[in-house]
């Protein structure tokens, strides 16, 4: 039987365009955040859901709501599905990461599997605890499609196991922007999943994008462009 999990990250929030570590920070979505919110939630039409999984933080249940509205559905809130829990780094500017936590700072952007957030969660707990929760939610709606709205980092690190890979390949898997959309599959006897879409943005345009418009992230495309010509 296969069960199919739509993943949405939250819209736009206060730490996105402020550019502050929000883990389990509870800060909400802008103004450019609802409208994001309202297009994901337009897309949504065209996207059978019989179910809704949110975080409990409420970056993700503002988002959540606004495909709710649309579906008729009510929302399921979880705190298993929250973002990591950055420990003393919580609303700290992340350009203060490499000043105040270097080493600690480095091993999050090169090794992140074996980053561990000072006094919060190691990406090894939190991997454990998306993956099971992930788990329980498919196994209580087997054969459904399940909407999941959750974090940047959450779905980046779910990435690893619906790709078959080890939590070492982290590194590799993008970023992806505010309401982007994951689609997966899940096939209960085989325990496999597919992924069929990842980090899908068809319904923003440039202005409504977050990332696009952020320099850390055009610094970021320029480096990658950098690093593939010299292959």
């Amino acid at each position: 039987m296969v069960t199919r999990l739509i993943l949405v990250r939250h819209a736009e929030a206060e730490g996105n365009i402020n550019r502050r570590f929000h883990g389990w920070f509870d800060s909400s979505i802008t103004e450019k955040g609802h409208r994001q919110a309202q297009r994901v939630a337009e897309r949504m039409d065209t996207i059978p859901v019989d179910i809704i999984y949110s975080s409990s933080l409420t970056r993700t249940l503002q988002t959540a709501q606004y495909i709710a509205d649309r579906k008729q559905l009510p929302i399921v809130r979880t705190d298993k599905l929250r973002e990591i829990n950055g420990g003393d780094w919580e609303d700290m500017p992340f350009d203060q990461l490499p000043v105040l936590y270097p080493e600690e700072n480095r091993i999050w952007e090169e090794e992140p599997h074996l980053h561990k957030m000072p006094n919060g969660e190691s990406v090894a707990e939190f991997y454990e605890r998306l993956l099971g929760e992930v788990k329980h939610i498919i196994s209580s709606n087997l054969g459904k499609n399940i909407c999941i709205v959750t974090h940047g980092a959450a779905i980046r690190t779910l990435l690893c196991r619906f790709y078959g890979h080890k939590l070492e390949n982290l590194k590799n898997i993008f970023w992806h922007d505010n309401t982007s959309v994951t689609v997966v599959d899940y096939e209960d006897k085989k325990d496999e999943f597919e992924v069929l879409m990842e980090g899908d943005t068809e319904h923003l345009d440039f202005e409504l994008s977050t990332i696009a418009n952020q320099e850390w992230w055009q610094n970021f495309m320029e480096e990658k462009r950098k690093q593939n010509k010299l292959k």
